[in-house]
């Protein structure tokens, strides 16, 4: 295979993500504010309560505190406070371009999240107790978006700067599972329907990869790095 058919077949995949990303955010939204989903949804967050006590999760008390773990991973002030560290490190190492595109994209991504929150508005689950404070909108789910755009975003940076395939692999898996971690928490304490985080996640890993590709210099080292 050529350098050229290997390109555009890299270009292609990519392509297909980002179409895939991106239609499947649109359609969970028209379907979420038709309330087509309200019925799955609420299937779904019962089935992780107990049959005879809807206000206790399921499972032992470690996986309910795994899960409020979790939860933590992915609040507003752990990511920011996670990424300007992160960026100052980077500044601080003579990374300027990292440091400014890692800045720019999660304080985009966070401005993109709330925004979305208000435009579609969607309330709340009420049918169980939520295990931790809420105060916005439910669609999409916040902490699934940031955790998603920030490890991916941060495991993106690490990645670019090895030169082993496993360990640029076990990078990337250990973002998803922790992104894949956040998301479930948020449903198993009753604080989210599903789809809201599947559409954090859709959104997150779009918001992530597009800003890789569109600023690709960033993650190479240079004359000036």
């Amino acid at each position: 295979m050529t350098l050229s058919k290997l390109f555009r077949g890299k270009a292609l995949a990519l392509l297909l993500c980002f179409s895939g990303l991106s239609w499947f955010f649109i359609e969970m939204a028209i379907v979420v504010q038709a309330g087509d989903t309200l019925q799955l949804d609420k299937q779904l967050i019962l089935a992780l309560r107990s049959s005879s006590d809807v206000t206790d999760p399921l499972g032992p008390t470690w996986l309910e505190e795994m899960m409020r773990d979790g939860t933590a991973l992915g609040s507003n002030w752990i990511l920011l406070s996670l990424s300007l560290f992160s960026a100052a490190y980077l500044y601080l190492r003579d990374k300027k371009h990292m440091a400014v595109f890692l800045t720019i994209t999660i304080l985009s991504g966070l401005a993109m999240a709330f925004l979305l929150k208000h435009a579609i508005d969607r309330p709340r689950p009420d049918l169980v107790s939520h295990a931790t404070k809420v105060y916005t909108a439910s669609f999409p789910s916040a902490h699934a978006m940031m955790s998603t755009l920030v490890y991916m975003s941060l495991a993106l940076l690490l990645a670019s700067v090895q030169t082993r395939s496993a360990i640029r692999g076990l990078i990337y898996v250990a973002a998803v599972i922790v992104a894949l971690w956040v998301g479930v928490s948020r449903v198993y304490l009753g604080v989210h329907w599903p789809t809201d985080v599947l559409a954090g996640w859709c959104a997150g890993a779009f918001w992530a990869l597009a800003s890789y590709k569109v600023v690709p210099y960033l993650f190479t080292d240079n004359k000036n790095a």
